[in-house]
């Protein structure tokens, strides 16, 4: 079973080799970042559908309150990840119309390079480094 959480880093792909004086995300940078998204898409909607024909396959009505309930709680853990998977999709399809826009591979908030090898670790992401490090403090303060 795979978690909404994986990475880039667990899909099966070579990184990007950058040539000297390249330009950041030209055609074929945005290409081997689009082929990754959908392999990634891919392969969460396989698990999407293991988990429907697994759910129909062992729904069972156990006579016993206590399997009936181990039953519950493992589909219920099921449909939780599938559901942080669903929201990992619709990330994973907002990136790809960036990629489509021309606005991918570029800090949201400050607008500069978010670089090529953070992108292969996280290729949803949307912050450079240093704005994600102070969005985090943000947060932990507001948590305080």
């Amino acid at each position: 079973m795979t978690d909404a959480n994986q990475t880039a880093n667990e899909l099966n792909f070579t990184p990007y080799e950058e040539k000297e004086g390249e330009e950041y995300m030209n055609e074929k940078q945005l290409k081997h970042f689009e082929g990754l998204l959908k392999q990634w898409k891919s392969q969460l909607m396989q698990e999407v559908d293991r988990t429907v024909h697994h759910m129909q396959d062992d729904a069972a009505n156990f006579p016993d309150p206590n399997d009936r309930a181990t039953q519950e709680s493992e589909f219920s853990l099921e449909l939780r990840t599938r559901d942080r998977e669903r929201k990992l999709i619709k990330k994973i399809d907002e990136t790809l119309d960036a990629i489509e826009s021309g606005d991918y591979g570029y800090c949201e908030t400050c607008g500069i390079e978010i670089g090529i090898r953070r992108l292969e670790a996280r290729p949803t992401a949307t912050l450079c480094i240093d704005c994600k490090t102070l969005d985090e403090i943000r947060e932990k303060q507001l948590q305080s």
